[in-house]
């Protein structure tokens, strides 16, 4: 295990953190004003972690943090008593979250190995507000493009595939029979494709959920690339954002299928590239927590001459 100096690794908590604090920035001065925006506040609303709780840097297995007592009182974290050094027990938080890693695992390898399907042009939105009252409406504030009449006629013109669950499961009960597909939580492994919009998205909350396993580097490149995703979701939907400054992507068209699928594809290469990586951190946290089930690692004493300085991976 690799020991950081807290001359090297405070500064990059303290980044995050000033990174995280200006994220959520504009989050906060809308819920003092209490005002709500479509696009930013979906990632504090949809997806669970708190400002706060993103705020917190985490290493990932491998990197022991010299002077971190502080973490004693962080779930998932031993810190030796001997000279306060931190780190992530591996063994620990798998005997607690075994479960919850191996999902995400093989939601990331069966993901990987399917090509993308593009085909969908971001029609699961205009499903949630099929047959809609207005009161059912997702985002009331902000008008529908076509209108009520129009939005229904995209629908009723299109086939309609989506094969996420988690946007499936909130089309309306007349939207849901058009669907092609079924998708089912628990078939989620075995159908997710990486052309999907939701599962990109979703790469920030696996990332999070598996905290503090996953290092804080690659869950907040996570986040961006879902706030990215979700501005071509929202610009896609029926939704008229012009207002926002968000000009819409005419699915209903030729020219948006086309604009709508070369963008998907473009977050299909960067969601792959990201899933690997967050998949190369949980196999190697698998592999790690065996070995420590066996036989537990020493931590090593915060020796600049052994320690490595500026290391970022593991």
């Amino acid at each position: 295990m690799q020991v950081l100096l807290q001359s090297e690794w405070r500064p990059r908590a303290e980044q995050h953190a000033a990174a995280v604090e200006q994220l959520a920035a504009d989050r906060l001065a809308r819920r003092v004003e209490g005002r709500t925006h479509p696009v930013d506040d979906f990632l504090w609303e949809y997806y669970s972690l708190r400002p706060a709780q993103l705020s917190r840097w985490h290493p990932g297995p491998g990197l022991a943090l010299e002077g971190a007592s502080e973490r004693a009182g962080w779930s998932g974290y031993a810190v030796s008593p001997a000279d306060g050094t931190a780190y992530v027990d591996v063994a620990a938080v798998l005997t607690r979250r075994r479960g919850a890693v191996d999902f995400v695992r093989d939601l990331l390898r069966g993901t990987l190995s399917r090509p993308g399907r593009f085909g969908c042009f971001g029609l699961h939105e205009w499903a949630m507000v099929y047959r809609a009252d207005e009161e059912q409406l997702r985002h009331q504030s902000w008008p529908l493009r076509l209108g009520a009449e129009g939005t229904d006629e995209v629908v009723e013109s299109h086939q309609v595939a989506c094969s996420h669950f988690d946007a499936y499961r909130f089309f309306t009960p007349q939207a849901a029979p058009r669907n092609t597909l079924a998708p089912t939580r628990e078939g989620q492994t075995a159908t997710e494709q990486p052309g999907c919009l939701h599962a990109g998205m979703d790469l920030y909350k696996w990332s999070y959920k598996l905290s503090p396993l996953v290092p804080s580097e690659l869950t907040l490149r996570a986040f961006a690339l879902a706030r990215d995703i979700r501005e071509l979701d929202m610009r896609a939907a029926p939704y008229d954002l012009r207002e926002l400054g968000y000009q819409p992507v005419r699915i209903e068209t030729p020219q948006g299928k086309a604009e709508y699928v070369e963008a998907q594809r473009a977050f299909t290469v960067r969601s792959n590239a990201l899933r690997r990586e967050l998949l190369d951190v949980l196999e190697t946290v698998v592999g790690a927590g065996d070995t420590a089930l066996s036989d537990p690692p020493g931590i090593p004493a915060a020796d600049p001459a052994q320690t490595v300085v500026g290391q970022t991976s593991w």
